[in-house]
């Protein structure tokens, strides 16, 4: 894993280098990248769908207050909680606390990654609970000291030879050698901390404001059993995760499976009104929703950066994006979410040092705007962010400044025909330095792609040379 205390920059040279975990990463991406395309390729209303979907989510955004407003009344109308977090601090409290005020010991959590943006576990354990990810991937994770990869697969940098040795070296007994056997191994070992957990910790899909429900996707049965046995329910959630109604959450039903792991629907899909109403002991007794703003009310009241609000949190854009790919998943960004999507809510929602560099880390290749369900136009929030950090004293303001003056260099070069081929030639020369296996010279702690051997322009005279002789 790269060091988080170091640098974006740092991290990512330190990335580029670990072959083994860009291969990993690689063929897991491709995957749900093949599945995605796969599934969207039978909806013949795929594209209205899409388009219906960001006009939910625009529709929420810009009346957050009201909708918020109607889930709380109806989630407090059946005996639940809600609060609002201002801050992560304030998240951190209101859990802590009622931990404390129920005697809670041990917590077994679902797949969350407002949990992960608010640092719930290291503030549950700092007050001497046991938390435990039950779901495969964060248990992986967990287990071995590190955060998630990606907001979909969180282990998806780590084959199955380095689970094996985790769980041989974590759990005991030998090394396992089968996916069976691992799951089997974690199955049994987490089974036991649900039925004496006293509260369970999960994430949110969606929030229908309608009816006040909670809904939850999952694949592997975790989040029921964390959502049913305990005693006490929490649900954290970041205040955009709102659909207005039931039928707007059956648009997004469609898409979420489909575009993260293409499915047309889940394994399991839990809604949830509230505390049960079920004798003592068939139920949780207490249902908490815990709504963090983290920034969010400011994103949302920015007319030109407000869309990044839109994610539904499926992954695609990290998934077809080349830079998440070349660096071997999100570790090297440091922060809570990676990727496209996650080199925008950096500088927006964190108070990192290099959060200002993210935005620079992309190609701006579009991928991730034609993959998104709900039509985020990444690399038009991207260039907007780059303007604004541009314009501000920031600790990159030299690096930005050597960017442009190497960007109004280029404009000059491609201009002029007989500079640019003055240009190209020059810059075939980078490739006598020594092309890796992935294509890519790396030297003095640059990572670039060189030149092709021929550009365009040759090929086609090539080949019009090439048909000529053969007539």
């Amino acid at each position: 894993m790269v060091r988080r205390s170091a640098g974006f920059v740092e991290r990512s040279k330190i990335a580029v280098r670990n072959q083994g975990v860009t291969a990993a990463v690689t063929g897991a991406v491709n995957r749900l990248s093949a599945s995605r395309k796969f599934a969207w390729a039978q909806m013949d209303d795929i594209q209205e769908l899409r388009l219906a979907a960001r006009e939910k989510k625009a529709e929420v955004i810009a009346h957050l207050d009201t909708y918020l407003d109607t889930l709380t009344t109806k989630i407090s109308s059946r005996g639940g909680h809600v609060f609002m977090a201002r801050t992560v601090a304030d998240m951190q409290d209101y859990l802590v606390n009622l931990i404390r005020t129920k005697g809670i010991q041990t917590v077994v959590k679902g797949k969350s990654m407002v949990s992960e943006e608010a640092h719930l576990n290291p503030a549950m354990e700092a007050y001497g609970a046991e938390v435990f990810e039950t779901d495969l991937g964060e248990y992986i994770v967990q287990l071995a000291g590190e955060t998630p990869s990606h907001i979909l697969g969180p282990a998806m940098h780590k084959t199955k030879e380095d689970i094996a040795a985790l769980f041989s070296q974590k759990l005991g007994g030998p090394t396992l050698s089968t996916p069976e056997e691992l799951t089997a191994l974690a199955r049994e070992t987490l089974r036991r901390k649900f039925l004496t957990a006293g509260l369970g910790l999960t994430g949110v899909n969606f929030a229908v404001a309608e009816t006040g429900t909670i809904v939850l996707l999952e694949n592997e049965g975790n989040i029921r059993m964390s959502t049913t046995l305990p005693r006490i329910h929490v649900a954290v959630m970041g205040l955009e995760k709102i659909v207005p109604t039931f039928a707007d959450l059956a648009v997004f039903l469609k898409l979420l499976p489909r575009t993260a792991t293409g499915q047309k629907m889940p394994s399991y899909v839990s809604f949830i009104n509230g505390p049960w109403p079920m004798p003592p002991g068939e139920g949780p007794e207490e249902f908490h929703l815990i709504i963090l703003d983290n920034g969010r009310r400011r994103i949302a009241a920015d007319p030109d950066l407000c869309s990044a609000l839109f994610c539904i949190r499926c992954g695609a854009c990290l998934n077809v994006c080349p830079v998440f790919r070349r660096l071997g998943g999100g570790h090297p960004y440091g922060f809570t979410y990676s990727g496209p999507i996650g080199a925008i809510l950096a500088p927006l929602m964190s108070d990192l040092p290099d959060a200002a560099h993210l935005p620079f880390a992309s190609t701006l290749c579009g991928a991730c705007r034609d993959a998104c369900p709900v039509m985020i136009d990444h690399p038009s929030l991207l260039l907007k962010l780059r303007y604004r950090i541009a314009g501000q004293k920031t600790p990159s303001s030299p690096r930005l400044l050597t960017e442009k003056l190497l960007v109004k260099a280029a404009g000059r070069v491609n201009r002029h025909l007989g500079l640019y081929q003055t240009a190209i030639r020059v810059a075939r020369l980078t490739r006598t330095l020594g092309v890796d296996s992935n294509g890519l010279v790396t030297r003095a702690g640059l990572v670039f792609r060189p030149p092709a051997p021929r550009t365009y322009r040759e090929m086609q005279r090539h080949l019009i040379s090439k048909r000529k002789k053969n007539s």
